[in-house]
């Protein structure tokens, strides 16, 4: 059974990450139907009923405890730009992974992801006391696995043909980490990047 941990609110300095409930239907519509988005992921979110079925599956996931997602909101406009979230939140052995990231593309560069990042390292390694924190992405997300190696996480290998996507080709998952004992150095460096947002 996957542990239960109450999943809070956390407030940065630009962005603010809300637990995702059906009420963020509306502001998620207006962003997500942007096909860069899903390009590499698992699921596709083209029309109002997919989306509305990406959100019923999330939230059941999330009632049973194996995912807890958030939306990312900016906050100087108080706007839903993206949506992220841990999985498979593991107590026992302390680790998470976080991934079904996503932010509008119009946002991509902006500081969004940085600093929503910083809200979910911090609360994984400062409050939860975990161990490890886990990301994967697509063999040819080329943008995403630099993005995660800028972050501070450390190449760990790929799982060769992965998933089967949705229009039928193979996902090979590019697998990163970051552990305690880098977390210190990760935590400054993305202050240092979230500090110097405008």
């Amino acid at each position: 059974m996957p542990d239960k941990v109450e999943q809070p609110v956390l407030e940065g300095s630009h962005v603010r990450l809300e637990p995702l409930t059906r009420e963020h239907l509306p502001a998620l519509e207006a962003i997500v139907f942007d096909g860069r988005i899903w390009r590499y992921m698992n699921a596709r979110v083209e029309t109002r009923k997919d989306l509305e079925a990406w959100l019923e599956v999330t939230l059941k996931l999330a009632e049973k405890g194996a995912q807890r997602p958030w939306v990312t909101v900016l906050k100087r406009d108080n706007r839903v730009v993206g949506s992220t979230r841990f999985i498979d939140l593991d107590m026992q052995h302390k680790t998470v992974e976080i991934g079904h990231t996503w932010i509008t593309p119009e946002l991509h560069a902006a500081g969004v992801n940085p600093g929503a990042k910083l809200l979910q390292l911090t609360y994984a390694f400062e409050t939860l006391g975990l161990n490890r924190v886990a990301f994967k992405t697509h063999h040819e997300n080329l943008q995403s696995q630099a993005a995660i190696r800028k972050l501070g996480a450390v190449y760990e290998g790929t799982f060769r043909n992965h998933y089967v996507l949705p229009d039928g080709s193979l996902r090979h998952s590019v697998w990163f980490s970051i552990t305690k004992e880098e977390w210190p150095a990760v935590r400054e460096g993305l202050r240092q990047r979230v500090e110097a947002i405008v």
